[in-house]
């Protein structure tokens, strides 16, 4: 993540194992993905944090066949007890 401040126009590269700081007035710290500063207005995300989600991994076909596998009615039995 790549964040700015509009007060003294420092940028901020994230480290998950330090906290970063600008170092004005606002005081602008970054830690990960949490940003913290006095004024939040005052602050730019440049580069936002990326959602590496999966692609999907199953078909078009694969998916309906298991929407129309979900749908199915469990079939009870009955049985004489004797």
């Amino acid at each position: 993540m790549l964040v700015r401040c509009k007060c003294c126009n420092r940028e901020l590269q994230s480290n998950s194992i330090k906290t970063v700081v600008c170092g004005c007035s606002n005081s602008l710290q970054l830690r990960g993905d949490v940003i913290t500063a006095v004024d939040l207005s005052k602050v730019i995300i440049v580069e936002g944090l990326t959602d590496n989600k999966k692609p999907d991994t199953l078909s078009r076909e694969d998916r309906v066949w298991q929407e129309n596998r979900r749908k199915r009615k469990v079939r009870k039995l009955d049985f004489d007890i004797r």
